[in-house]
């Protein structure tokens, strides 16, 4: 198919653009495939100094890049893959979002982060993670590769120009998976999962899909912004922040409140329309329990939502999915008439390595009666760059108007102790702050990811 469009003078080819390993080899796109793709090459002190390993990013290049990384963590208390490391540190999201607006798309395996369980804490479209360790970034590559060959020049000049190519691959990549057939698919969670798998990949799709892309129907980069919330800087017993990140496409909160139900609204005012075409956007559930989520649009284009969640407990991640999550995402994908765009993303992911029961009687609101916060003793997993575990279980009390008065604590040594809703014993210790935290997060070495 790039033979034939390119032979009628169609497409823009791979002139100026480049191509980075950032794994020093070990998943390499094998050199003459594309003959005219440049190939990065780091000179030995950028080496010494890292700049060429794990994450891209590190240096932004003046052209489109398209690169990968085969790498993980695997060693120490902490191990992870390199799409997880970028969520879960201070910086990453950031970086993440930096190579995603500069026309850089890098592809990184998800290595052990999504095989029983999908324990990214959120989702968002700054990479592509495939699914499986060194080599599956390979197919990805190749067809990312061929899609962004296949662009007409005009709309790879004005992409290149409005720093859009990393958006509309992605939305190319989702709308042309196996099964993602029109508008109601690709308005669902299947078309936007944390993890893609080779198997549905279908890279004729997504040749023909970008060869037939107008300068005039070219999508934005849809940007949202966080209007009102109720997730706080400081909640739970530890009073840790529940902000993960709030980047431009993607925003991401850790459910730390002992509240049953939470409110957000965002509005995607920030985004910015390449062509004249009027936009309208759709918020979209992708992961989550229909019936604990509320949506509520605010304006006829969809410009801001309202947005309430309930409580979740552990569930597949999709059906006939024999994955679990602890986590909500909610897109909103803009349409301008032609084509739509790739998502913006909220995630909440939820600590269900606590166990907790929450009250349900009809026309009350739900209020927290139990949770047991021993991860440890129980053998639950969790991230402990994220959560901690604690020796003891509490059981709440409230006052006659439903009121919070305290808690019975429960220690797993067998001690009972009472507890006001400040934290205090009777005999006036302060116990919010005594529970097991994160460990220091020790060095990471990043290695390639083995191939099983």
């Amino acid at each position: 198919m790039l033979r034939r469009l390119e032979l009628q003078g169609r497409i823009s080819g791979l002139d100026g653009v480049l191509y980075e390993n950032r794994d020093r080899g070990h998943s390499q796109l094998p050199s003459g495939l594309f003959p005219t793709l440049a190939t990065l090459t780091y000179d030995p002190e950028l080496q010494k100094a890292d700049l060429d390993h794990g994450l891209g990013g590190a240096i932004l290049f003046p052209m489109i890049t398209v690169g990968n990384a085969s790498l993980a963590i695997t060693k120490g208390e902490v191990p992870r893959s390199l799409p997880r490391l970028a969520m879960t540190t201070k910086a990453g999201p950031a970086r993440a979002f930096r190579t995603y607006s500069n026309n850089h798309l890098y592809v990184y395996p998800e290595h052990r982060d999504h095989d029983e369980k999908d324990i990214f804490p959120a989702n968002w479209p700054y990479m592509t993670i495939t699914q499986g360790s060194s080599g599956s970034d390979q197919p990805f590559l190749r067809a990312l590769l061929m899609a962004l060959a296949a662009f007409p020049p005009k709309t790879r000049t004005i992409l290149e120009e409005r720093k859009l190519v990393a958006p509309v691959l992605q939305m190319i990549l989702r709308y042309s998976q196996k099964g993602i057939y029109g508008r109601d698919s690709y308005l669902s969670g299947k078309a936007h999962p944390t993890v893609f798998d080779a198997e549905d990949l279908l890279p004729e799709r997504m040749v023909s899909r970008a060869a037939a892309l107008l300068p005039a129907d070219i999508p934005p980069m849809v940007q949202i912004r966080v209007l009102k919330e109720d997730f706080a800087q400081a909640a739970g017993l530890a009073g840790l922040p529940e902000e993960l990140f709030t980047t431009p496409s993607a925003v991401a909160r850790v459910w730390r409140s002992l509240e049953h139900t939470r409110e957000i609204v965002l509005s995607t005012d920030p985004t910015r329309n390449p062509t004249d075409r009027d936009l309208t956007f759709h918020w979209v559930l992708l992961r989550g329990d229909p019936s604990k989520i509320a949506i509520s649009p605010l304006d006829p284009a969809g410009r801001t939502a309202r947005i309430r969640i309930d409580w979740h407990d552990t569930r597949p991640i999709a059906p006939r999915d024999p994955r679990t999550s602890a986590r909500v995402d909610i897109g909103v994908i803009a349409w301008n008439g032609a084509q739509f765009s790739a998502p913006a993303i909220l995630s909440v992911s939820f600590p269900v390595h606590q166990i907790r029961r929450y009250s349900k009687q009809a026309g009350e609101e739900a209020r927290l009666l139990f949770v047991d916060y021993d991860a440890i003793n129980r053998g639950a997993d969790y991230d402990p760059t994220l959560h901690w575990s604690a020796p003891w279980s509490d059981i709440m009390h409230y006052d006659a108007g439903g009121t919070l008065a305290g808690w019975r604590r429960e220690m797993t040594s067998g001690e009972i102790l009472e507890m006001d809703t400040q934290g205090r014993t009777q005999d006036g210790r302060s116990m919010v702050h005594s529970m097991g935290g994160s460990p220091d997060r020790p060095m990471l070495e990043m290695v390639p990811d083995p191939a099983d």
